[in-house]
C-alpha cells in the first residue's frame, strides 16, 4: 500500500515545481501557524523551533503586542514613502533605537528593509565620511547577498557565478581562536592577529585608502565565532589611528540575542556605524544603520535610502517589539537560556568527542562537530545527519560554518524551560544515535 502524501509533502513538491532552485532549503518543515517557540506544520504537528527564522524571532512567533500594532497601523496607512511624506512611526523608531544603541554624544539612524541593504548603506556612508574607498573584511564573514554585501561575504558557495564583484574590498583572517589558536594563550593569539592587521597596511591595503573595517562580533553563518575582546579593542585603536570607520554588523546578533541590545555592548568598544535587522521587527522586513551623527550626516542628500525605507507597518512592528522586549526583560531571558544550554551541552561534550567546541555569547550558541577532536577536521556529514534526524523528531535546527559542521541555536528567547529542555533532549539523543551509526 502506498502511503498517502502529507500536506507538508504536497507543499514542498509544489515549491520544487515553481520556486527557483537557487532559493535554499535549509529545513523541510512547513508552517500553518506559529506562536512563541512552537511551529505547527500543515499536518498539525508541533515543532520546537531552535532556528527562529534564522534569528528573526527573538521575541517569539507572533507576539501579541506586535500583531496588534501591525493591525492598528495597517488601518491608518500602508505606504507613503518616507522620502515623500514624513510619518511619526519612522521618527519614533529612530529615537528608540538611538536611546538603546547610543553611538557617542549624538546618534542618528536611517531605516531600510533588510540586513544586506543596511550593510550597503553603511559602506556608502563610510566612504563619504572618509573620502576613501577601501573596505576591509574577514574570512568566514557573512554580510548578505546583494552585490557589495556578497563581495564582503566570505563563503564561496553563496557567490558562485555571481561576479564580477565590487572593487576595493580586502580580506584578512578572522581571529578564530578555536581553529587557529594552536595551543597559544588567547593573549598571544590576539597579539599575533593584531600584528597581521597592522601588516595588512604593508601587503594588503594602504590604510590611507581604507574607508571602513566591517565585522560581525559573533559571526553568524560563519559558525558562531566570537571575536576576542582584546582583538576588537585593538581593531578600534587601529581605526582611530588611521581615520577608518569601524562598522559592526549586528544583523543576527542584535536585539537581545546575546543578552544585550547589541553584542558590541559586551566588548566595551564603540563602533562608528552598526547595522541591524532580523529580530528588530519580529518578522517584518525592517533594518537600521546607526552611527555617530557627524558620520551619518556625511552622506549627501539622496545618496542613501530607497522607496521602502522604513515601512510604517514595519516601524510599528519594531516599536512594539522593542517595548515588548523591555517589558519582559528579554535580555535576561537570553542569559538564562545560555546558562541552560551550556550546563547541559558542556557536560555532554565531556563524553562526546565528536563535539569539538561549544561557543557563543548569550543565547547565540554554536556546537561544532569534528573528527577525532581535531578543530581542522570538520564533520559536515555528522552535522547534516543530526539536523535531519532532529527534524523527524520535531526539532527545527540550522547548521552553519564554512563546512556546515556547526549547529547554531537560535530559539526564540521566549521559549519555556520545558520546551528548551525538550529540544535539548532531542538533540542529545540524536547526536548519540548518529555517532553510533
Amino acid at each position: 500500500m502506498i502511503a498517502e502524501r502529507t500536506k507538508s509533502q504536497e507543499l514542498l513538491e509544489r515549491r520544487k515545481k515553481i520556486v527557483a532552485n537557487g532559493v535554499g532549503v535549509f529545513n523541510t518543515a512547513t508552517v500553518s501557524h506559529a506562536k512563541g517557540a512552537i511551529i505547527t506544520d500543515l499536518d498539525g504537528r508541533e515543532l520546537i523551533d531552535f532556528a527562529g527564522g534564522i534569528g528573526v524571532a527573538n521575541a517569539g512567533h507572533c507576539p501579541e503586542p506586535v500583531v496588534e500594532a501591525i493591525k492598528a497601523q495597517a488601518e491608518k496607512y500602508l505606504h507613503t514613502s518616507f522620502n515623500v511624506v514624513t510619518y511619526e512611526p519612522y521618527i519614533e523608531l529612530c529615537e528608540q533605537i538611538a536611546e538603546i544603541l547610543p553611538h557617542g554624544d549624538h546618534t542618528k539612524v536611517m531605516l531600510v528593509s533588510t540586513g544586506a541593504e543596511a550593510v550597503e548603506n553603511a559602506v556608502k556612508i563610510a566612504r563619504q565620511a572618509t573620502g576613501k574607498q577601501g573596505i576591509l573584511c574577514f574570512t568566514d564573514a557573512y554580510h548578505g547577498r546583494t552585490m557589495m554585501a556578497m563581495t564582503l561575504t566570505s563563503k564561496i558557495t553563496y557567490k558562485v557565478g555571481c561576479g564580477p564583484f565590487s572593487p576595493e574590498v580586502y580580506r584578512i583572517p578572522f581571529p578564530n581562536f578555536y581553529h587557529l589558536g594552536n595551543g597559544r594563550t588567547e593573549e598571544e593569539f590576539v597579539e599575533e592577529h593584531l600584528a597581521l592587521l597592522h601588516d595588512s597596511a604593508k601587503n594588503i591595503v594602504d590604510p590611507d585608502n581604507l574607508a571602513a573595517i566591517i565585522l560581525e562580533p559573533i559571526q553568524g553563518e560563519g559558525g558562531f565565532n566570537p571575536v576576542p575582546k582584546a582583538y576588537l579593542q585593538g581593531l578600534r585603536d587601529y581605526c582611530d589611528e588611521h581615520n577608518i570607520m569601524l562598522i559592526i554588523d549586528e544583523v543576527q546578533s542584535g536585539f537581545c540575542r546575546t543578552g544585550h541590545w547589541a553584542a558590541w555592548q559586551h566588548y566595551g568598544v564603540q563602533p562608528d556605524l552598526s547595522t541591524y535587522a532580523k529580530s528588530l521587527g519580529s518578522g517584518l522586513p525592517i533594518a537600521a544603520v546607526v552611527g555617530r551623527a557627524e558620520v551619518m550626516d556625511a552622506a549627501a542628500s539622496g545618496s542613501i535610502g530607497g522607496t521602502y525605507i522604513g515601512s510604517p507597518v514595519c516601524c510599528a512592528a519594531a516599536l512594539a517589539t522593542i517595548k515588548y522586549m523591555k517589558e519582559i526583560n528579554l535580555n535576561e531571558k537570553a542569559l538564562h537560556i545560555a546558562e541552560v544550554i551550556n550546563k547541559r551541552m558542556v557536560d555532554f561534550m565531556k563524553e562526546c568527542p565528536a563535539i569539538g567546541d561549544i561557543r557563543g555569547v548569550g543565547a547565540m550558541q554554536g556546537i561544532e562537530f569534528v573528527e577525532n577532536g581535531d578543530p581542522n577536521a570538520p564533520d559536515s556529514d555528522l552535522c547534516s545527519r543530526i539536523v535531519k534526524g532532529c527534524a523527524k523528531k520535531g526539532l527545527i535546527l540550522l547548521s552553519a560554518g564554512t563546512y556546515k559542521n556547526v549547529i547554531r541555536i537560535l530559539s526564540p528567547l521566549v521559549i519555556t524551560d520545558e520546551q528548551l529542555n525538550a529540544g535539548l533532549d532531542i538533540l542529545v539523543e540524536e547526536i548519540k544515535i548518529q555517532i553510533n551509526n
